[in-house]
């Protein structure tokens, strides 16, 4: 593996123009790792290009680099692209996948499965977030690090560890959050900014979300669902659900929580979260999807009672 990142950092130093990209309905690692990518690499003088297929969450708004993020792709030639947190080559978006002006293809990963889609392929599901590859990549390039791009690295490990709380927290992702803090960065005003600064929109939907909460496998499974009829009433969109699925998770004895959040009349996306017990990204997999050992989702078409159906007895299968 040191030798792919070593490859990786000498393609940074020989080329000049970097097109970055991640997954679609970008999370923390999505957005830190891009912007930190990013940030590294304009400080080195290069030119860079930020594309999401979807809208940067306002949670992440105060990241330095995210007004930069464009949604469609210039139409010129990149000598690299870096795919960030991708999970299959998919979910970046059509645009993107069927975009051909690219030299070299870098692909950094943590996620299980993961296909070598790229000249060079860094996929480590060890790894507690993408964050955390960009940083061995800018380690090995020899820097320089600064406090922009340390606050976006910081955000893209504490949000996919949960702060530290899922079992992903290795010692690696608490040295480099660590370091990062030596770069300026100020824990509580981040946590405030991730935490304790959301909008009064969001807890109108949670209130229409927790009442749908449903308890099965004697106590070790729990599921809340969003409606699209929910976001009619709250005046809100799937954004603002990041998160929601921790509050089955939190319940005393459930080892899987499931969100269920509909995209369309027929079509669901459904979201799994293990304590650690249970490899959820089985589930995900049988299901046409992917993702961690603890962290997984797919999309299934239905009825809400349908998907329901489907889901739950494949994870109390999975619990007796």
């Amino acid at each position: 593996m040191s030798d792919v990142i070593q490859d990786i950092a000498a393609v940074i130093r020989a080329n000049s123009s970097f097109l970055i990209t991640s997954h679609e309905s970008p999370d923390g690692d999505a957005v830190g790792s891009t912007l930190a990518l990013a940030s590294f690499l304009r400080k080195n003088g290069k030119e860079v290009c930020v594309h999401l297929r979807d809208q940067v969450p306002d949670l992440y708004a105060f990241l330095p680099g995210v007004d930069t993020v464009v949604r469609h792709i210039p139409d010129r030639d990149f000598d690299v692209a870096f795919v960030l947190d991708i999970g299959e080559f998919s979910r970046a978006g059509k645009e993107f996948c069927s975009f051909k002006r690219i030299g070299i293809m870098v692909n950094l990963d943590h996620h299980l499965g993961c296909d070598n889609f790229g000249h060079h392929n860094l996929i480590d599901p060890g790894a507690a977030a993408t964050g955390v590859l960009v940083h061995r990549v800018i380690s090995a390039h020899g820097g320089p690090m600064d406090r922009e791009t340390a606050l976006c690295l910081y955000v893209s490990v504490i949000t996919d560890t949960g702060s530290f709380r899922y079992s992903n927290a290795n010692p690696e992702a608490f040295a480099i959050a660590g370091e990062m803090i030596g770069y300026g960065i100020n824990a509580w005003d981040v946590a405030e900014q991730l935490y304790e600064n959301q909008p009064r929109k969001r807890l109108e939907l949670l209130s229409r979300c927790l009442p749908t909460l449903e308890v099965i496998s004697n106590g070790q499974a729990a599921s809340v669902s969003v409606t699209l009829d929910m976001y009619a009433v709250t005046a809100t969109d799937a954004e603002l659900t990041d998160g929601f699925i921790n509050y089955p998770r939190s319940i005393r004895g459930v080892e899987v929580a499931i969100f269920f959040r509909q995209l369309d009349e027929r079509r669901y996306k459904v979201g799994f979260r293990s304590k650690g017990k249970v490899n959820v990204a089985g589930f995900a997999a049988g299901m046409g999807g992917g993702g961690h050992h603890n962290a997984a989702g797919c999309t299934v078409d239905g009825t809400l009672d349908e998907v329901k159906a489907k889901i739950y007895a494949i994870v109390e299968s999975a619990l007796c």
